[in-house]
């Protein structure tokens, strides 16, 4: 058998994924909110009366930040604290071994140093809430995710390809080079408009590829 700190100092623990559901009944409220009574549950007694919430619904203004004051303040008194800057990542320190949460609405992105410390960090955030364990982190928010035990490689190609599906210029010619800088455009005066809010979604789509491409940005 295997002795830790003999045989091995620590183990790979990959960045896996949480997946809150129902999230958003899961905030309390911090302002009194009434509701109607909903169709097929109408109290025959009081039948214009209304319900005041306990907790957070889908639908309200304010549920999302419900949601995160509640998992903010259950992340703090377990011993996490915020990254900084970054409202949303959580960090925490254990015996000179560090976990990281990184939370983006009802997902939980998370990766730490040992696999006791993944099991231990599973097992409180289901003890609170319902989530359930989605695995290994492999693709997140148009990032795939490759990882290894000292290297993770993170590339775009199918949200690329799902660019140029949308913009419908699959059987566009490939160009090896980009345009010239010092190329100068002239308006086509016989061109039909463009939809500006479709050309904005195109720079906003190709501005979020510069992620693991960079080097499209100049």
């Amino acid at each position: 058998a295997q002795i830790e700190g003999v045989d091995f100092d620590e183990t790979f623990a990959p960045v896996a994924r949480l997946e809150s559901i129902s999230v958003f009944l899961n905030g309390y409220l911090n302002e009194e909110v009434y509701v109607e009574q909903p169709k097929g549950f109408v109290d025959p007694s009081f039948p214009n009366h209304v319900y005041k919430l306990k907790k957070a619904l889908y639908g309200l203004k304010q549920a999302p930040r419900a949601w995160y004051e509640r998992l903010t303040e259950f992340l703090i008194s377990q011993g996490y604290r915020k990254g900084g800057n970054y409202k949303t990542l959580f960090v925490k320190e254990e015996i000179g071994k560090l976990i990281i949460a990184q939370i983006y609405v009802d997902d939980i992105v998370f990766g730490e140093m040992s696999s006791q410390m993944v099991q231990r960090f599973v097992q409180q955030m289901q003890s609170e809430f319902e989530m359930s364990l989605v695995g290994e982190l492999t693709y997140f928010l148009g990032l795939q995710v490759r990882q290894m035990e000292d290297t993770i490689f993170v590339s775009q190609s199918k949200y690329a390809r799902n660019i140029v599906k949308k913009i419908g210029m699959e059987s566009a010619s490939h160009k090896r080079t980009p345009a010239a800088t010092h190329l100068k455009l002239t308006e086509d005066e016989k061109g039909v408009d463009v939809d500006q809010s479709i050309y904005r979604s195109m720079i906003g789509s190709l501005l979020y590829l510069t992620a693991s491409r960079p080097d499209i940005a100049f």
